[in-house]
């Protein structure tokens, strides 16, 4: 799904003879070069990362982790596979961050407790109601002021770390070529998809939109919108639990 196109002012001639030289003779030079070519790649898979970290997320550490992660792609690339180097690599990178994300355990117990309360209460609600609910109804279900709601979003919204990604990229080129069968499944899955987000709220509707399908920054959104990072970031949480809920009750309606 993603091309993670960013620019460079290094011409493209010198890069694709930089690969040439570097396929052939792999010396840990011509690698940093290619490295230092595609840092801002790195850059732009974090930048876009943010739209769900806590502001306690050290940037410097995820950059690095990042980094590796890009090393590990120069490394592992095939060229015979014709697999464009950015898709590759962004997939590579953002595999790294989240390693590094899991690896420090950055979810206190309580948050994911709040965490499981908050997305059952969308579920059982959105299921009785039929649509999406309002924060009004779901303050209520959940006993909270629409304040503490607002509170409660704000903390959790660190569990939705790009978190249909891994829906999105059914078509990731690591997996090679599909078969029949895997094409009607990644049909049927975008088809789902789909309708989950025609199910959102407008606003939600337009952030999904505009984060996974434009792939834009938090920051961009909140430019277009004319809303706080804070408020984009919270509408996209409330859009990616709803889709969850939604998720699971079209999966156990077909169990």
């Amino acid at each position: 799904m993603e091309s993670f196109e960013f620019t460079n002012d290094t011409p493209a001639v010198d890069v694709a003879s930089l690969w040439q030289d570097y396929l052939k003779s792999k010396s840990v030079e011509l690698r940093n070069q290619l490295a230092e070519f595609y840092l801002p790649l790195v850059r732009l898979v974090a930048g876009r990362l943010a739209i769900s970290l806590p502001s306690h997320v050290d940037r410097d550490d995820l950059l690095s982790s990042g980094f590796f992660g890009l090393l590990d792609a120069i490394d592992r690339y095939d060229i015979e596979r014709k697999n464009k180097f950015e898709t590759y690599a962004g997939i590579r990178i953002r595999g790294a961050m989240l390693d590094y994300l899991r690896a420090k355990d950055w979810l206190p117990v309580a948050i994911r407790q709040r965490i499981r309360r908050y997305e059952q209460a969308v579920y059982d609600l959105e299921n009785r109601l039929g649509r999406p609910a309002t924060d009004e109804e779901l303050a209520e279900e959940l006993s909270l002021s629409l304040k503490e709601l607002q509170a409660l979003e704000g903390q959790i919204s660190v569990a939705t770390v790009i978190p249909l990604d891994d829906y999105l990229r059914a078509d990731s080129p690591l997996t090679g070529e599909p078969g029949p069968s895997d094409r009607m499944e990644r049909e049927e899955l975008r088809q789902t998809l789909a309708a989950a987000i025609e199910r959102l709220p407008e606003k939600e509707k337009k952030v999904v939109a505009l984060y996974y399908y434009e792939e834009l920054t938090l920051k961009e959104i909140s430019l277009i919108l004319n809303l706080s990072e804070a408020r984009i970031s919270q509408l996209h949480t409330k859009a990616i639990f709803r889709m969850r809920g939604y998720l699971a009750r079209m999966k156990a309606s077909l169990v």
